[in-house]
């Protein structure tokens, strides 16, 4: 149920002719005069869209075009269209209503000044009656200009008394100014994506047309909460519900209307629940009531993996005392979302945990482990982001074991249809306001800019259950204050106040002021709050650097392009939640034909580096090999000190075979902080959540993705599918002691019982007979937890033992019994995981003998080693096939022992898969396969 349904039935819902004109039914203009520019346009859209419609430029994705277009960012542009079939009686209104706008426009109604937008985050309405009265012409003009955003933030930046920050206070991608701006921050650039800084009117819009005793609905919010909740407190979880329904209109609700609702299952259409609504406070434009209803009554909602999605549809009729009514449905879940910061108890400090507080999220009052990773916008273009794309996106979530995404603050506020698919799926939504590794400014107008902007963006989602927290904005505390600290102490009081003002004073109450049921913190990462009082104006104090030595507070990130210090578990951040980390890779050959030309298909081709925006160029230059070769020369560096490096003879083999292994060593590097993190449920920072960087790119360039932007998976998000099972094994080395332990971990809400087989396997596929605690092993994990299973002095045994650690591979597997959550049955899990001791480069690999093929009558691939043990065993498509289709196999990355043989089946991610003989020609190979010319 999206919301440009909602609005349409909201408009039929209305007692009397109401009129509604979708401005994207009516024909539009888009022209540049400088230029000469006179082409069709669309509602919703973008400038860049339009001109790649009518080939007045070339698609701004292929090549250098993301350099080559700045002239369209640099340029006005304006969109108008002829507005028919509106009425000018007397006692009719007429009113112009924007959900989007980007960013900086000039509105003109029949030739006449109406007004101008500087937020693209805002829902604008107009009334333009008096203009439409005097209008001569029957279908008036209807035009909007917009500015070069980049020419326009330059001006204010320019203005005599502007603020100013010193330079890392600010940081530039490649446009400057940006925080001047309430505009995707990204489209300023960033180190994964391009620099378009698109305009259009990129959201729906209308003209509404209203009599005097009429209204229309232009916005709402559902809060379903406990009795007694407060925001960022755990509450009482046998409390009644409270459903709380607002409802914004354009026009003026009658005094003395009153409100009803009715719930029905969206799975069934039974009503489940029906009545008035109490406490009915009418302000004209708003309208608000409240009900207490029957915990008992209604099925809770859970995310993935927790539990079962169930959904109502929740109808609020408004009714005038003449018998007039609207109604506004929308569908929503019962459940209880919190951001936990308190205390940590003394029953939890009896049992280990270390002293501090907590930061983790609880759903419907039980904790769980966060799982998943960080959204990035899809594309840059989002007009050009449809329901199946990111459908697509979350099915692969999904599949890969995660239940939260991280929809990362300087991008745009999600749809309601992105919403909707993760009501849908039970993917967690943890959501922010787009402010970003900068400092914005305080005065007066832009706060209340932003006010405004976060009113309507709290307002517009907070029914959907998959909406997890609002945050302030994208590293703040532990990036933007820490600068300051490090470079700029003495300004510190300063640039707190700033960023209080802003991310506490402003952005906190619009969460506060209009829901009960969502937590909120001001930055992504933070130690959390040091006191949280509801008495006072401002509840929340943060804690800053008001840490007790040997506590633990609050998430991390972590990020460490020193390939030396990879797979350093001592290097990793100790915290209750880890909630971005990365490193980059290549995106597939694949991709890579789809953004430049053949010629181009080389590592470090021009066009592949200029691509490469990690690290990024600081402004508008076009020549940015010495950052991006930083970028480049990471990833080659990494790969040559852990892996066999390609040297084919066939230029694009090698070049492909150097993507792959850019992947192999992002997903390791990513299965070894997983997996830490992991275990650290079970360990005194009883860490309850993991969301790596990031999920998908936004283009085709080398990024943290683990999903490219056609939606093929890397070797990245197939690793993390497996490491995010519900119980794992997990080994893990620390390089400075020389010890391997070895974990098993479940983020199950029961006991688990199960039995691990711990061993040493020769590259030859030989059984090693080491004298160790390998073996079979008995465990049991509590409820979200971890145990110690081994621990192995890896230079003792090589001494000891005779172990030649450039021969073997330790191999463990697990099998185990548990009970899934919210559910009765008894499940089996297994698990295989491994640990090299010595770095595959400078492992004695043998040729695995791999062999693949197609199982007709299963419709599985059916893999088999032959002569040795295949390690990172990869299936793909011939490349060919490849541009075609594109397929997730159930399991890749995998170790394949000697004489083992593992059936696949798969999921079509792109493509009807009717390409002739494509099952035939895929093929196998693992790391051993870059010794080979």
């Amino acid at each position: 149920m999206y919301y440009s349904t909602l609005i349409a039935s909201f408009a039929a819902s209305v007692a009397g002719a109401v009129t509604v004109v979708d401005l994207s039914d009516t024909s539009w203009t888009l022209e540049n005069g400088d230029r000469n520019i006179s082409v069709p346009g669309k509602v919703p859209s973008h400038v860049h869209l339009d001109l790649l419609t009518s080939q007045v430029i070339d698609d701004p994705y292929y090549g250098l075009n993301d350099f080559n277009l700045r002239w369209v960012a640099l340029s006005n542009w304006t969109y108008t269209s002829q507005v028919s079939g509106l009425s000018k009686k007397g006692n009719i209104n007429t009113f112009l209503l924007f959900n989007g706008l980007d960013t900086f426009a000039d509105i003109r109604f029949c030739s006449q000044p109406v007004a101008s937008t500087n937020n693209q985050f805002r829902q604008y309405f107009f009334n333009v009656t008096d203009i439409l009265s005097s209008c001569d012409s029957s279908a008036p003009d209807l035009q909007i200009e917009f500015g070069s955003a980049p020419k326009i933030v330059d001006d204010i930046a320019n203005q005599p008394g502007q603020e100013t920050w010193p330079y890392f206070l600010t940081v530039p991608f490649e446009f400057p100014n940006r925080q001047f701006m309430r505009k995707e921050q990204s489209d300023f650039g960033w180190d994964w994506g391009p620099a378009f800084a698109p305009a259009g009117i990129w959201q729906k819009a209308w003209v509404v047309q209203l009599s005097e005793d009429e209204v229309y609905v232009r916005n709402s919010i559902f809060d379903l909460y406990r009795e007694g909740q407060l925001n960022n407190l755990p509450p009482n979880q046998t409390a009644n519900w409270v459903l709380n329904a607002s409802v914004d209109v354009i026009g003026v609700v009658p005094e003395g209307a009153s409100m009803n609702f009715k719930i029905t299952d969206a799975a069934t259409g039974e009503q489940a629940g029906s009545g008035d609504l109490m406490n009915v406070t009418n302000h004209g434009d708003v309208i608000t009531g409240s009900v207490v209803l029957n915990a008992t009554d209604y099925k809770l909602w859970w995310p993935s993996g927790l539990g079962a999605q169930n959904l109502y549809n929740i109808t609020i009729e408004i009714v005038s005392k003449s018998g007039k009514s609207l109604s506004v449905t929308k569908r929503t879940g019962f459940r209880t979302i919190v951001l936990n910061m308190g205390v940590i108890s003394d029953e939890e400090l009896a049992k280990g945990v270390a002293p501090g507080n907590h930061w983790h999220f609880e759903v419907n009052g039980q904790p769980f482990y966060a799982k998943g990773s960080n959204f990035i916008p899809p594309d840059a273009f989002w007009p050009r982001v449809t329901p199946a794309r990111i459908r697509q996106l979350f099915n692969s979530a999904i599949a890969g074991n995660q239940n939260m995404l991280r929809v990362w603050s300087s991008g745009a506020y999600s749809p309601d249809f992105m919403y909707d698919i993760a009501d849908e799926l039970g993917i967690l939504l943890w959501s922010e306001f787009e402010f970003g590794d900068s400092f914005y400014p305080t005065d007066p107008d832009f706060l209340e800019n932003t006010r405004l902007e976060a009113v309507y963006q709290v307002r517009r989602v907070n029914h959907h259950p998959s909406l997890a927290l609002w945050a302030g904005g994208n590293e703040m505390e532990s990036g933007m204050l820490l600068i300051v600290q490090t470079f700029y102490p003495d300004r510190y009081d300063y640039y707190l106040h700033e960023y209080e003002t802003l991310f506490l004073d402003t952005l906190l109450p619009a969460v506060y002021g209009n829901t009960r049921s969502i937590s909120y913190t001001p930055s992504s990462t933070s130690k959390g709050y040091l006191s949280l009082n509801f008495s006072n104006p401002i509840p929340m104090i943060e804690r800053y650097n008001n840490a007790t030595p040997g506590a633990i507070y609050g998430d991390t990130d972590y990020y460490n392009y020193d390939a030396r210090a990879a797979f350093n578990l001592s290097t990793y951040p100790l915290g209750r939640f880890s909630n971005e980390f990365g490193f980059h890779s290549m995106p597939s050959i694949n991709s890579w034909k789809q953004a430049v030309p053949p010629e181009e298909l080389s590592f470090n081709s021009s066009m592949v580096m200029l691509r490469n925006h990690h690290y990024p160029p600081g402004g508008l230059n076009t020549t940015n090999y010495r950052n991006s070769s930083l970028g480049m020369g990471e990833m080659t560096i990494a790969a040559e000190m852990y892996y066999p490096v390609p040297s084919k003879t066939d230029p694009i083999a090698n070049f492909s075979a150097w993507i792959h292994t850019t992947q192999i060593f992002q997903a390791d590097f990513y299965k070894s902080q997983i997996q830490f993190y992991r275990a650290g449920s079970g360990r005194p920072e009883h860490q309850l959540g993991c969301l790596y960087w990031q999920l998908e790119d936004i283009w085709q360039a080398p990024t943290w993705a683990g999903i490219e932007y056609d939606g093929r998976w890397k070797v990245l998000h197939n690793v993390a599918k497996d490491i995010y099972q519900h119980v794992i094994v997990a080994p893990q080395w620390n390089v400075s002691t020389g010890i391997l332990q070895v974990y098993v971990v479940s983020d199950l809400w029961d006991e688990v019982r199960g039995t691990a087989s711990l061993g040493w396997v020769g590259w030859d596929g030989s059984v090693k007979n080491i004298n160790d605690e390998a073996g079979d092993v008995d465990f049991t994990i509590g409820p979200l937890n971890a145990t110690l299973l081994a621990t192995l002095n890896i230079a003792e045994l090589a001494l000891s033992s005779g172990l030649n650690t450039s021969e073997a591979v330790f191999v463990a597997n697990l099998t185990a019994s548990g009970t899934p959550p919210n559910t009765e049955a008894t499940k089996t899990y297994t698990h295989t995981n491994w640990f090299t001791p010595t770095p595959l480069a400078s492992a004695a690999l043998v040729d695995p003998g791999l062999s693949v093929g197609h199982d007709n009558s299963t419709d599985e691939f059916v893999v088999r080693a032959e002569k040795g043990t295949s390690i990172w065993t990869w299936i793909s498509l011939d490349e060919d096939d490849a541009d075609e289709v594109i397929v997730a196999f159930n399991d890749n990355g995998f170790l394949l022992r000697k004489g083992e043989e593992k059936r696949i089946g798969y999921s079509l991610i792109n493509g009807n898969g009717q390409r002739a003989g494509w099952r035939d020609r895929v093929g196998a190979t693992s790391i051993w396969d870059n010794t080979l010319p």
